[in-house]
């Protein structure tokens, strides 16, 4: 298991992380993978130069979130309800061992240890927005790997419409999951057409390091065109359905959170207005983008679409 060593070059949490500090953190993650077991990749990966961490396609130029707010300002509610209840309470997460399961409407399902689950990989970084339904964003610099490797590999059956996603669940340690906050375990789901687009990735790190509790380790979904609560975290179950699955948000509040939840200014929350939002560190706010930017990439998903009814 990678981990942190703290170094007297390193800026304090208040610092917004300049660049030769990201660099360092680049650097380290991938001496970490060469050194052991870092992020969970057997040395021969290592050795045939399979790890890129330059930008990868679709990365984003903008100016990158503080390493300290994408660590500290979190929607997790297993971990609390609180933006600062997930780093808080990071440790209340248990991510060994892990599993994940990978089962219905597929020739090649089965259980798998994290380790086996991600071997062999291609890590690249991604620099994508998150826009979340509350009106805030950040640009987050994500070590993973595209889904449809995963999805590939399990062979989905021609009857395999959609994908769903399954959060661990584990009340004895995770609080939030002791409140009826929502139906637990935490469920979501995407299209298989939008599983397998290429910007569709699992995450298994964020600014060149080992992906935090609190960020959703050891694996969560990233859909940058979507809103992030889309983007489940520590995904324990991976599966292939006819019919669309449910959603916890959707599940909740219908009326709220549809299926698609796709960034659309023109479609209003119930509550507040999506057409700006504000970057996590900015005072001023942003006109929000149709699918937050990625419209050239994601918009031919949903030609004919209704996206006001379909939302």
């Amino acid at each position: 298991m990678l981990i942190r060593r703290h170094r007297s070059s390193d800026p304090r949490p208040s610092e917004i992380t300049p660049r030769d500090v990201y660099q360092r953190r680049r650097d380290f993650l991938k001496t970490g993978v060469a050194l052991g077991a870092g992020l969970f990749l057997p040395a021969s990966t290592v050795a045939d130069s399979s790890l890129d961490f330059s930008p990868g396609p679709f990365s984003t130029d903008e100016a990158l979130t503080p390493f300290e707010d994408v660590t500290t300002y979190n929607n997790f509610y297993e971990l609390g309800t609180g933006k600062s209840d997930p780093s808080r309470n990071a440790d209340l997460l248990r991510t060994e061992p892990w599993t994940v399961k990978v089962d219905g409407l597929c020739a090649n399902s089965g259980e798998y240890d994290l380790e086996d689950f991600l071997r062999p990989r291609e890590l690249q970084e991604r620099i994508y927005r998150l826009r979340c339904v509350e009106g805030w964003s950040m640009v987050i610099p994500w070590v993973g790997f595209e889904l449809n490797r995963v999805l590939k590999r399990a062979e989905p059956l021609g009857s395999a419409r959609y994908v769903a996603f399954e959060t661990v669940m584990d009340p004895d340690n995770l609080p939030g999951q002791r409140r009826p906050v929502l139906e637990w375990p935490y469920v979501e789901g995407l299209r298989l057409d939008e599983a397998m687009h290429p910007l569709t990735i699992l995450a298994v790190g964020l600014y060149g390091e080992e992906l935090p509790n609190q960020n959703g380790a050891p694996l969560r979904l990233v859909v940058p065109w979507k809103y992030g609560f889309k983007s489940i975290k520590s995904i324990v179950r991976i599966s292939f359905t006819e019919v669309e699955p449910p959603t916890s948000w959707n599940r909740s509040q219908p009326d709220e959170y549809g299926f698609y939840s796709n960034v659309n200014p023109d479609v209003a929350h119930p509550r507040w207005s999506q057409r700006t939002e504000r970057r996590i560190g900015e005072f001023r706010r942003r006109r929000t983008e149709p699918f937050n930017g990625y419209g050239e990439e994601v918009a031919s998903l949903y030609e004919g679409m209704d996206l006001t009814r379909h939302f």
